[in-house]
């Protein structure tokens, strides 16, 4: 097929990645391009993938939190627009189907006339809900959905309750490997965000005398330096912004992994890529989180709290790793580009009257 891919404006598809969505849109791309599809990226400037790639906003642009309604809405304006460069070149393109891995309205609100797979990355977002409960908008026949974990469907189903599940998924031999376990140590990866929950995975390594090394993109500068930063030392250690393999040699290393997400985890990418390493993983129960990591995987805290994660990496750093390891064979990227093929060939055919789970 000639699929054309919408990505997510806010940073550039390129290793290392911004974040999950980034990674997921590269891996993405990289999986229908072997299954010999011709696939065409329309992404942010500085894009690098092995595909055509369309840029549609220059990558000097610097997405930004603003307190202000004025500052946020121009923000989002200059998205937008982009977002609709990017669906006019979809429409006067020559493609088959369209997959949209963007957190944008604009694909939602203006049809592209091609069977259109819409891929739900989070929590229903009011900027698409308010398309969704536009009484003006037509009802898209060529439209479908997905979302990557039954947690994340159970939100949306009250506006979408025929969307298909399809577990994201990550090419395991990029993450094995013998890696020597260092005692007491953990790690923790991600965005550095408050809804990543970095300063809990800290006061939870500390609380078991666990050393904890942190990596990952620092998306929110004052959280860093308000609360990450001081808490800095010989047992708390920032490596920066790491590649796959940098990151693969820092977590297949750690006796355990704390994943202490906030807010309500859709996915948990790098709970995945931990899993993949065989190295077991302590959460908070957030989200897709036990859905993720199932009984053999990691530890799911009983609550939210710190003390309650402490406990859990207890525990975890004791489970057997080639059960970890087996565990993560779940959610493979073959499986997870499968069930994408699967949902576009019946676009094509015929309506989707059924969900996908690769689980």
């Amino acid at each position: 097929m000639r699929i054309a891919v919408l990505a997510h404006l806010h940073h550039p598809i390129a290793s290392p990645f911004a974040g999950g969505m980034e990674s997921h849109t590269a891996h993405l791309v990289a999986g229908l391009v072997a299954r010999g599809h011709e696939v065409t990226l329309f992404a942010k400037e500085g894009s690098a993938v092995d595909c055509n790639v369309v840029p549609v906003l220059e990558a000097g642009f610097v997405v930004r939190g603003y307190p202000d309604d004025k500052s946020r809405d121009k923000q989002h304006h200059l998205l937008d627009d982009a977002m609709r460069r990017a669906v006019q070149g979809v429409a006067t393109g020559s493609f088959d189907a369209v997959v949209n891995n963007s957190l944008s309205p604009i694909p939602h609100r203006e049809a592209m006339q091609l069977p259109t797979l819409h891929i739900l990355h989070t929590p229903p977002l009011p900027r698409v809900i308010e398309v969704l409960e536009d009484p003006a908008r037509a009802v898209d026949p060529l439209g479908r959905f997905a979302t990557v974990s039954a947690a994340n469907a159970q939100p949306w189903s009250e506006w979408l309750p025929d969307i298909a599940i399809i577990h994201n998924g990550i090419d395991l031999a990029q993450w094995g490997g013998q890696q020597e376990v260092l005692p007491g140590t953990a790690a923790w990866t991600g965005r550095i965000t408050p809804e990543k929950g970095t300063h809990v995975a800290i006061a939870a390594a500390r609380t078991v005398g666990l050393k904890l090394q942190l990596a990952g993109p620092i998306q929110d500068l004052e959280y860093f330096r308000t609360l990450i930063e001081p808490e800095l030392d010989d047992d708390i250690r920032y490596l920066g912004h790491l590649n796959q393999q940098q990151l693969q040699s820092m977590i297949g290393s750690a006796e355990v992994f704390i994943s202490a997400p906030l807010w309500e985890e859709p996915f948990g990418l790098t709970t995945l890529e931990a899993m993949a390493c065989g190295t077991p993983v302590a959460t908070l129960p957030s989200g897709a989180m036990a859905e993720l990591v199932g009984v053999t995987g990691g530890v799911v805290a009983r609550d939210k709290s710190s003390g309650a994660l402490a406990q859990a990496a207890s525990q975890a750093k004791d489970l057997d790793r080639a059960a970890v390891l087996e565990r993560a064979g779940n959610f493979t990227h073959d499986a997870m580009i499968e069930g994408y093929e699967l949902v576009l060939r019946s676009m094509m055919q015929q309506p989707l009257s059924f969900a996908v789970d690769n689980s």
